[in-house]
């Protein structure tokens, strides 16, 4: 087939799609769901109308195959762990009593039942659910959501893609069982799992699907001979099957690297690649590879992970490049656009031409109609919406936002003893001891507290102006008097104000610092249930003036016990908006970095003693491949240092981390130089103990003993047992209680019980060594 003839059979296509609605429909349908206020009939009634919705807009677009199966009213990979039959035996009774009830209890878990861990999805802040698997797992396929939906599509006349998780990334995504050996391998199962896989497919294929989807982006990062021959026989076996649809391999987030040319010689028929940032060596690797001849390429030349608009001319050069390299060539975004707001035209705050700049997931689907319309029938076909493009792109490049000479500045002239203490951890740790008194084994807090009903009418009730700030502000002074005053009555150590005021942990900020632009309508799922609105980093960062002095000040007047401030590190205040793609990143963090410095500083002057700056997103940032984590790790670890290395020795620099995998980036938990850190623990049964006693970290850590993911409240001795578990790792005068994250998606009633639980613990383990 000819360049001009793969051009002409172009099509535009998604892999997935935002899950929530325009209003957030399905929040609102399942936890009313959860709270027995929504029927079981109900909540799929919306289910069903949000996809129908989706695909139609997809349609409109110009999408000429939707996907199906990317929906789900949880997360995709739950649902896969579904499809296989790889429920855990301790949720088994509650599947098979009520499926729909099973399927949250596996999310969230009961008062008697733990939920399936959680951790983040690759390098995205997307958290998934972990399969539990071991060697007398026994999968059996359930295709009945998968093949309905998909069946949903046909009946409105759509071309339509079913869209899997893979089974190579399903088994390397999972961990073993409770009960199982640590060094037991998921991916030895899948001889197992693929039976299942091939009734699956043998089902989408009796429904009528053309084309199924595997994702396998765990196929990105490195790996061993034995994880590459897995995903050659894998896609061997399945390509070999004679009742199945076509099968297209996607991969994202990343180049494929080595696995490219395993994927490329499969008998299967098409491949789906990034080709955005890192991902865009991809174009190269398939070009050394000799191409896909007589397949179909599915080129993510849109990044769907930013917000920023394509540079339409750059991917049209790289689109024609592709045609000579494939049988077929289609376009799509790089990724699911799970990961970036519904549409910005619902956006009424931001100024117009900037507004111009961004695309969420509405406009992007236009670009991609627009490059598939481009390669199909010649660029003239599209001079208007190329000039538009080149015009917008300008404007954003020239803009005053993002130069300002000030910050730049002061950037450059930063030196490598700005981000060092002024004396080693074992001085500051003597002085933090005499200075703050504490007991063994010190309780605390992540930092926020529920946040409820009436704090959120408060803050719509100011936007709305029912209320003047005023009444704003004593209704936020009244909820950190109550937050003070229950923690002193727990007899929690170092207590927190709470967080009343702030609507989210990074948009908080953003709106304090010029250079970033808020959305109100920019709703991305983080998990479950919990969207997130993530701020717009387009500009130079600068602080004009202080942020959460006074309310941290103003909790600390009502007590004599410490109060930590609280700030979100640079690099999570980065990885949780939507930044800049203008400069290098270690520069932007940098600028943020310098930011918070002068609150931490301002905090210290005020007389806070601790202070907490949080990177839960230090791991999710980290490069998917080995050999670009270095120099990632280099300035992500300069920029929390720099944010917090001009305080006296004295004040105790606190930090937290959450829901990742912390083994591989020990030595950079280190390197922050933090005087206590705090993990999350409780799903993993105190892994992360395990690993910084491997390494040998020599400062404080609190890794927690309360999954605040889940409504159950631990109970006294559950609790202890994480604590004599975590002593096993790390020494007593070394060792913090608090839960694993915030409480800010808590109820007080769960909340109140767990931490006085977590009081009594700490109380019972103190006792037993005082004791010995």
């Amino acid at each position: 087939m000819t360049a001009k003839s793969a051009a002409a059979a172009a099509r535009a296509t998604v892999y997935g799609y935002p899950r929530q609605g325009r209003n957030r429909e399905l929040k609102k349908a399942v936890e009313g769901y959860w709270k027995g206020r929504v029927t079981a009939d109900a909540l799929r009634s919306t289910g069903a109308e949000l996809r129908r919705s989706n695909w139609r807009q997809l349609a409109d677009a110009g999408i000429h195959e939707v996907p199906t199966g990317d929906f789900s009213y949880y997360d995709h990979v739950l649902d896969t762990t579904v499809m296989v039959g790889a429920i855990p035996p301790r949720h088994r009774s509650a599947v098979d009593a009520d499926a729909l009830d099973g399927y949250f209890a596996m999310a969230r878990g009961t008062q008697d039942v733990a939920p399936l861990e959680m951790t983040k999805w690759f390098d995205s802040n997307y958290h998934y659910l972990v399969p539990e698997l071991g060697p007398d797992t026994v999968f059996t396929a359930d295709s009945t959501k998968q093949v309905a939906e998909f069946e949903e599509a046909l009946a409105l006349s759509l071309t339509a893609r079913p869209v899997l998780v893979g089974p190579v990334t399903y088994l390397l995504l999972a961990k073993p069982a409770p009960g199982t050996a640590a060094d037991f391998e998921p991916l030895t199962l899948l001889d197992r799992l693929l039976p299942v896989y091939a009734e699956v497919l043998a089902d989408l294929r009796a429904a009528g699907a053309e084309w199924v989807q595997l994702d396998e982006p765990a196929l990105v990062q490195d790996r061993t001979p034995a994880e590459l021959n897995a995903a050659e026989r894998a896609y061997r076996d399945l390509g070999a099957l004679t009742n199945r649809p076509k099968l297209l391999v996607a991969s994202y987030f990343d180049q494929l690297g080595e696995a490219l040319p395993v994927l490329a010689k499969a008998p299967v028929e098409g491949l789906a690649l990034d080709f955005t940032g890192a991902a865009a060596a991809n174009l190269d690797a398939l070009a050394a590879a000799g191409g896909l001849p007589g397949k179909r390429l599915v080129a993510g030349v849109v990044n769907g992970r930013n917000i920023w608009i394509n540079d339409l001319r750059r991917s049209l050069a790289t689109l024609g490049t592709l045609l000579g390299l494939a049988d077929r060539v289609d376009v799509s975004a790089s990724s699911s656009l799970l990961h970036v707001p519904l549409d910005a035209a619902a956006e009424r705050d931001i100024e117009p031409q900037i507004l111009r700049w961004l695309a969420f997931a509405r406009q992007k689907t236009a670009e991609i109609a627009v490059l598939a319309k481009g390669i199909s029938q010649g660029t003239d076909s599209i001079t208007a919406e190329l000039a538009a493009n080149r015009a917008d792109l300008a404007s954003r490049a020239a803009s005053p936002l993002t130069h300002d000479p000030a910050v730049r500045a002061r950037s450059e002239a930063v030196t490598d003893s700005d981000a060092r203490r002024t004396q080693p951890y074992t001085a500051r740790a003597a002085a933090q001891r005499a200075h703050l008194g504490l007991p063994l084994l010190p309780t605390t807090t992540i930092g926020s507290f529920p946040q409820t009903t009436e704090l959120r009418t408060a803050r719509a009730d100011l936007r709305a102006g029912r209320i003047d700030i005023l009444g704003y502000e004593a209704r936020i002074k009244n909820e950190i008097r109550e937050v003070i005053s229950f923690q002193e009555k727990t007899g929690i150590d170092v207590l927190v104000h709470g967080e009343p005021e702030r609507n989210d942990m990074v948009q908080y900020f953003a709106e304090q610092l010029t250079g970033y632009l808020a959305t109100q309508h920019g709703w991305v799922q983080s998990y479950g249930t919990r969207y997130v609105r993530p701020p717009v980093l387009a500009g130079d960062i600068s602080r004009p003036e202080a942020m959460t002095v006074r309310w941290t000040a103003y909790a600390q007047s009502l007590t004599h016990r410490p109060v930590k401030g609280m700030l979100t590190g640079p690099v999570t205040m980065l990885a949780w908006s939507f930044v800049r793609d203008d400069q290098p990143l270690g520069e932007t963090a940098r600028q943020v970095a310098l930011a918070l410095r002068d609150e931490v500083n301002d905090l210290e002057a005020e007389g806070t003693s601790v202070i907490q700056v949080d990177e839960p997103a230090l791991r999710e940032t980290l490069p998917l491949r080995a050999g670009d984590r270095a120099a990632y790790l280099a300035w992500a670890t300069e920029a929390f240092r720099l944010t917090t290395a001009g305080v006296r020795p004295d004040t105790q620099i606190h930090t937290h981390m959450c829901y990742a995998e912390f083994g591989d980036i020990v030595q950079a938990i280190d390197d922050l130089d933090a005087d206590v850190i705090s993990l999350e623990a409780a799903r993993s049964h105190m892994q992360v103990a395990r690993e910084l006693a491997t390494h040998g970290y020599p400062r404080e850590a609190g890794p927690g003993v309360y999954d605040i993911h889940s409504p159950r409240v631990p109970g006294t001795d559950e609790t202890a047992d994480l604590l004599r578990t975590g002593l096993k790792a790390i020494p007593a005068e070394r060792l913090w209680v608090n839960p694993d994250c915030g409480l800010k998606t808590r109820g007080w009633p769960e909340t109140r019980a767990s931490l006085e639980n977590l009081v009594a613990a700490a109380r019972t383990v103190r006792g037993e060594l005082t004791a010995s």
